[in-house]
């Protein structure tokens, strides 16, 4: 069978700033080559690399514990809920500053048992300025929609799932409540046909941890 590979995730590199507030990445040499050097044979090298980051970096997954103490982390969260999960995109292009997405472009499609993914078209501005302020975000209708209908993980190619306007995050802490994983600052998915392609979002084996990043992407039949 012919598959084509459709990475939905975003570059990471040294000074990323993926969320307003939080620490930007920084990755530098904990092992350079020059100094492996000393320690290998001749003609034998290699590159170690440090990483200093916070969960919520690049394209990430929200695990229940994330939001919730008790909630499974990403050591505890099935791979059943992260990978090879039948997907649908809604198309929501932004109308303009602080789009909210309503339960609207949800009636009549068929969510259960489905990773959906929300294609804003906001990942056009990630690395920028602009990427943080005005973004697209879930009501909360949406969002029990979601739920009610059968959604097993949320993605979306914006800042936050939420409106950040406000120090509450509703749409984290329902859907994280009940069980969907969140999969955010996601990209690329307008390169995704409305259906017929399978989701992967595999979260590190990480105990008491939330968040990390991940190698986003989709597989299509070709």
């Amino acid at each position: 069978m012919n598959m084509a590979i459709i990475d939905l995730s975003h570059a990471m590199y040294d000074g990323l700033e993926t969320c307003k507030g939080l620490p930007s990445l920084h990755i530098c040499d904990y092992l350079s080559r020059q100094k492996s050097r000393t320690q290998y044979a001749d003609g034998t090298e290699f590159q170690l690399d440090r990483i200093d980051l916070v969960g919520n970096s690049g394209t990430y997954i929200d695990s229940p514990f994330h939001r919730f103490a008790d909630g499974d982390d990403l050591a505890a969260l099935p791979l059943e809920r992260t990978v090879g999960l039948p997907g649908i995109a809604i198309r929501t292009p932004s109308l303009g500053r602080w789009h909210a997405i309503g339960v609207e472009v949800l009636v009549d499609k068929s969510l259960e048992g489905r990773a959906v993914l929300f294609d804003t078209g906001w990942c056009k501005h990630f690395g920028s300025p602009a990427y943080f302020d005005h973004h697209p975000f879930l009501t909360e209708a949406a969002a029990t929609h979601l739920k009610d209908q059968g959604a097993v993980l949320v993605g979306i190619d914006s800042h936050n799932i939420d409106d950040t306007r406000h120090n509450t995050r509703p749409i984290h802490s329902y859907l994280l409540g009940s069980q969907i994983p969140i999969v955010e600052h996601m990209t690329n998915l307008s390169a995704l046909p409305d259906q017929g392609f399978r989701f992967f979002a595999a979260p590190l084996k990480f105990r008491g941890v939330g968040t990390f990043p991940t190698r986003a992407f989709a597989m299509i039949d070709t």
